[in-house]
Formats: structure tokens, C-alpha cells, sequence
């Protein structure tokens, strides 16, 4: 509490060279509401005096997510009141304001940014801590998080997931579809236990993740079925230039890989006839069978519609588009057995030949799964290569 001299009384840890420690208060002047001083300056020094609860920092995080009280009051299937009242009990017991009301959206304030990133480590860790504790219980329950970004996640994880879940019913499993860069960062963070990625992981994650190189990706020129390019053996580089084609937006992952690959193989992306942007591999196949253009997709997207010939694969020749998908985890942070489980068992049944080996080699080269839990960052890399067109090759599984 603040008293007439306007000072506030704080818990003071010294901390000596011996490793010795001193406790005691100390009254120090009072500072304004500075986020760089908050916590330091807590008066609070039990459990049962924190000035905030679990469900406080689910309901701050909610908030930022959402924007609004209302839809984090609905994602938390409350009602706004008693979200309101939460974060005004809050606010009075920092004694900070979290959140600037001006605005049409709930903006946080610096101090509000401050304890909404140390709130999310603190529920991360709660998190981590009650996985920890299930695993006990040697995989009769649990969860397994896995991340993909968009082509992955819908094609080829379900298939993997599939086949733990046969072997594990009782496990949980849940699956987050985001960009390469938002799923790596998940990894880093331990939202995810692991990921296949097939972008550009940050580069200022790379030093922290582990990444092993998992499955090639062919990245197939489709055209209609009934068009003329159809009867032919293969097609030439020159004959790209007078397809319409129908593209990714031009920021996606998958869009920019297909872009630095033709400009290796002397086929310049910005000569490409883009006639439609679409928003999904799903529409765009639907596009091209309408006989609108031609597109470049996963091979893995097209097994369905090429069994039921609805759709042309066309050769190039003397390309091919691969880019190799990683599976990626943080080796600093726990991981679950149903996550181990996961790596060594299933994993490595849909890895492609060749890499298949080199897959298992960096499993085995990792030590047990980790028994603590370190706060750590984490990455990714984009694995493309060019090679020559390889008849008679599995199609690569990502």
C-alpha cells in the first residue's frame, strides 16, 4: 500500500557471492507505472498473495487474441461481465492499467503488453507441467500437438495421425494448421510438441530448433484433362509461357518456392501468364478442372484426382520441382512420450526413400526425451533442390 511519503514496501532478495541469500523489506520510493519496474516492485511474496490468478491471465490472453472482451468472453464460453470484472480486479491489484478504452479494439498498454508475455509463459509451463505428470500414466492418456502449415496439415498428417491413433487410442490429438512461420514459432514456444513444415523457417529460430529433413515434395504441373498439352509426352519450358495460369497469392510460402525454383531451371516466374489468384490449393484444382488454366501444386493434393482422372499431371522436361518438408521440434523443452512415440514410430513410415535413413540417423543422435523444461527459441529452413525428371519414381509422400 502506498503510504503518505508516497513509497511502497517491497520484498528485497540479495543474493551473495557465496550463493548465500538475504530476505528483508525494503521501502522504496514510488515509481509511476512503469512496465520495466512492475514486476520488480511487487510487494507480494507467498503464493496466496499473488496479485493475479491462472484464469486472470487466460482471460488477458483471450483479449489480445480476440480484441474485444465480448468475443474473448465467447471463445471462453463466459459472460462479458464477469470478463470485466476479472480484468478490473486485476487492474487494481497491480495497481497499472492494462488496457487503453479509447479505441474500438482492446488495446494493451505497455505494462499490459509486459504481463501478457509472461502471462503466456506462465500458462505455457502449466501447460508442460500437467503433460509432464499424464505421461506418468505411460500413455493410457495425454495429448500430442502437432503443427503443419497449410499443404502438410491437410494432405499428408491426417494420414500419420491416423495410424498413431490406431496404435495410441487413448492419447489426445490435436492439430494446428498455420504458416510455416507462426507454426515454428508455436514449436519454439512449446505450444507444439513438433511439426512438418515445408516454408521458410526464421532465421532467428534455426539455432534453436531441431530440424530433420523428412519427405520430398513434387511440386506437379496440372492441366485439364482435355487439354492439348494433355497428349503430349511432355512439356517444354517454353511452352509455359503461353499457359494461363492459376497461382497462390504471391506472399504464400508455397508460391515463392515454385518462383525460386523456375527462375534456377531459366524459366522466369514474371513471364508467367497469372490469369486468377486464388486463396487455396482446393480451389485452385477445382479451377483447373474447370478448364480455366494450368497451376503447380502438391503432388500429394492431387493423388485423389489423379486415380480418378479428373486431372493431367504433365511432365516438364528436364525439371523437376521438389522441396523438402522438415520435421521440426525444440530439443530445450520437454517432450511428452506420446510426442517420442509419435518421431520414432510413425514418422518415419511415410518418410521418403532415401531420407528415410537420414531421418532416423537425427532421431537416434538425439539424446532421451528431455525430463526438464528450459525456456528456448526455436526455426526452420526451405529445402529445395532441382533436379533432372526421374521416371518411374515414388511420388514423394509430403
Amino acid at each position: 500500500m502506498r503510504d503518505s511519503t508516497d513509497r511502497e514496501e517491497a520484498v528485497v532478495t540479495v543474493v551473495k557471492p557465496d550463493g548465500s541469500r538475504n530476505f528483508g523489506s525494503k521501502l522504496i520510493p514510488h515509481l509511476s507505472r512503469s512496465p520495466g519496474t512492475l514486476l520488480a516492485l511487487f510487494p507480494w511474496n507467498s503464493m496466496s498473495d499473488l496479485p493475479f490468478t491462472l484464469d486472470q491471465l487466460r482471460i488477458l490472453k483471450a483479449i489480445a487474441a480476440e480484441g474485444s472482451f465480448k468475443r474473448a468472453a465467447d471463445s471462453l464460453y463466459v459472460s462479458q461481465p464477469a470478463v470485466s470484472l476479472q480484468v478490473q480486479n486485476l487492474e487494481r491489484q497491480l495497481d497499472v492499467p492494462l488496457f487503453d478504452r479509447g479505441g474500438r479494439r482492446a488495446q494493451l498498454t505497455e505494462a499490459g503488453h509486459l504481463l501478457l508475455t509472461y502471462g503466456e509463459k506462465i500458462l505455457t509451463l502449466c501447460q508442460e507441467t500437467c503433460r509432464a505428470i499424464e505421461d506418468l500414466q505411460n500413455l493410457q492418456g495425454g495429448t500430442l500437438i502437432v503443427g503443419a502449415s497449410q499443404t502438410t496439415g491437410t494432405y499428408l498428417l491426417p494420414r500419420t495421425i491416423g495410424l498413431f491413433r490406431q496404435r495410441y487410442p487413448d492419447v489426445a490429438v490435436q492439430l494446428h494448421v498455420h504458416s510455416t512461420r507462426r507454426t515454428s514459432w508455436s514449436v519454439a514456444n512449446g505450444q507444439v510438441d513438433l511439426a512438418i513444415v515445408g516454408g521458410e523457417i526464421p532465421s532467428e529460430l534455426q539455432d534453436s530448433l531441431r530440424i530433420l529433413p523428412y519427405a520430398e515434395d513434387e511440386l506437379a504441373l496440372i492441366l485439364p484433362i482435355d487439354h492439348p498439352f494433355a497428349e503430349a509426352p511432355s512439356v517444354q519450358k517454353d511452352d509455359l509461357y503461353q499457359l494461363p495460369f492459376i497461382a497462390l497469392d504471391s506472399q504464400s510460402t508455397i508460391r515463392k518456392v515454385i518462383d525460386r525454383v523456375l527462375t534456377r531451371c531459366d524459366i522466369d516466374p514474371r513471364r508467367l501468364k497469372i490469369e486468377m489468384e486464388l486463396n487455396s490449393i482446393e480451389a485452385i484444382k477445382n479451377a483447373v478442372q474447370s478448364g480455366l488454366g494450368a497451376a503447380f501444386v502438391s503432388i500429394s493434393a492431387i493423388e485423389k484426382e489423379l486415380e480418378m482422372k479428373v486431372l493431367h499431371r504433365a511432365k516438364m522436361e528436364e525439371v523437376a520441382i521438389v522441396r523438402i518438408l522438415s520435421v521440426i521440434y525444440n530439443p530445450n523443452r520437454y517432450r511428452s512420450k506420446a510426442a517420442d512415440a509419435f518421431i520414432r514410430e510413425i514418422l518415419p513410415q511415410f518418410a521418403t526413400p532415401g531420407l528415410d535413413k537420414q531421418f532416423l540417423n537425427g532421431i537416434l543422435n538425439d539424446s532421451e526425451p528431455i525430463k526438464a523444461t528450459k525456456v528456448a527459441n526455436s526455426a526452420e529452413v526451405d529445402g529445395v533442390e532441382t533436379t533432372q525428371n526421374r521416371e518411374g519414381e515414388k511420388s514423394p509422400t509430403g
